[in-house]
């Protein structure tokens, strides 16, 4: 599945939507470029679960659960950039099990934690001002309202019949 997103406000808004469709046990994979919208997509997700937040970016503290306030799952907010090795993610002992756990650059590193998983792949625009991002500040104030595309693929049965279903 493919959706054009335009401007932030929107990838936060489509988190909510997104958030109707998890629950506990849910694996979420976000794939994209430093400023693509992967936390503000984070964001709508824990607003749509009804957690307590405010969901940032967990990149120095590598993740944060978010209780829920309406007697939900959790969400546990990883950013796996700095891991780079799946035993790394491992020594997090994350609750898979109760919890929706979203996982930024997590692609390749966590796979191995589920038999299922969303694939949620960004893609921004990728200007000459884009290519100068280098961290996560730069990458905030940099087109934070230019539109992207948002490409989801549910892997496992978890998701099979579902309108991410791999192959949809």
């Amino acid at each position: 599945m493919r959706i054009d997103v335009p401007d932030a406000a929107a990838m936060e808004a489509f988190g909510r939507e997104l958030a109707r469709e998890l629950r506990a046990g849910d694996l979420v994979l976000l794939t994209g470029p430093l400023g693509a919208g992967k936390t503000t997509l984070t964001r709508g997700i824990g607003a749509g679960l009804g957690v307590r937040g405010p969901v940032q970016s967990p990149t120095f503290v590598l993740a944060r659960t978010h209780p829920n306030l309406a007697g939900g799952p959790p969400l546990v907010h990883v950013d796996a950039y700095r891991l780079g090795d799946a035993r790394l993610v491992e020594d997090l002992d994350l609750d898979f099990a109760r919890s929706v756990v979203v996982v930024e650059w997590g692609a390749g590193l966590i796979e191995d934690e589920a038999d299922s998983w969303l694939e949620v792949v960004i893609e921004r625009p990728e200007g000459a001002d884009a290519a100068a991002v280098t961290d996560a500040a730069d990458a905030e104030s940099l087109g934070g309202d230019e539109p992207r595309s948002v490409t989801l693929r549910g892997i496992g049965p978890r998701w099979t019949g579902s309108r991410f279903a791999a192959g949809r």
